[in-house]
Order: C-alpha cells, then sequence, then structure tokens
C-alpha cells in the first residue's frame, strides 16, 4: 500500500478522510520514520505538508496542543508524534486501531 497520497494544501483529517494522516514537514526526520513505519506494516496513511501553512501548523497547535510534527492522526484522533506511533506498532494498538 504505502503512501495514499500527500497533500501540500491544508485539510483537516475529517476532510482528507483516510484512516492515517500525517502532518509533515520537508526537513522533519521523524516525519520521515513515521512515514517509513507505516510503509514497513504496509499501512496506507495520507501526508499533508506543512512547512509553508502558518494557518495549517496554528489549526495543529489548538487541536493538539503540541507545535512538532509529525502530528498523527487515526480515524480523525490525534494520538501525537513518532515515538508514540512507534509505541503503538510495538504494543499491537496500532494494528487493533486499524483493525488488522
Amino acid at each position: 500500500m504505502g503512501v495514499a497520497g500527500a497533500l501540500t494544501e491544508f485539510r483537516t483529517p475529517a476532510e482528507v478522510g483516510g484512516a492515517v494522516v500525517l502532518y509533515v514537514t520537508e526537513t522533519c526526520g521523524y516525519c520521515r520514520m513515521a512515514e517509513a513505519l507505516l510503509r514497513r506494516r504496509d499501512i496506507a496513511f495520507v501526508a499533508v505538508d506543512v512547512t509553508d501553512l502558518p494557518e495549517a501548523r496554528a489549526w495543529l497547535v489548538e487541536a493538539t496542543g503540541r507545535r512538532t510534527v509529525p502530528q498523527i492522526f487515526l480515524k480523525g484522533a490525534s494520538i501525537g508524534g513518532y515515538t508514540d506511533l512507534a509505541a503503538m506498532d510495538r504494543s499491537g494498538a496500532l494494528a487493533r486501531a486499524l483493525g488488522r
């Protein structure tokens, strides 16, 4: 599966509609690690590049309370960043959350 799509204009998780939505920037190493983890698990995701989108960054802070990327949403709910995703993967919670 891999990447379901990549967007360069801001959309909320509800507007994107994918089960897994990542908000990323061009130079973020943790963003690339999150994408790689999802690809290894054959989990489709949509990456929204917020590098040059201050309105998207402001929305993320409001929605998650965090200023860092990646910000990862599963089925519309924020789960945090890469370390949270990796912990969910290790525990099996990621697969369960996605019905696998």
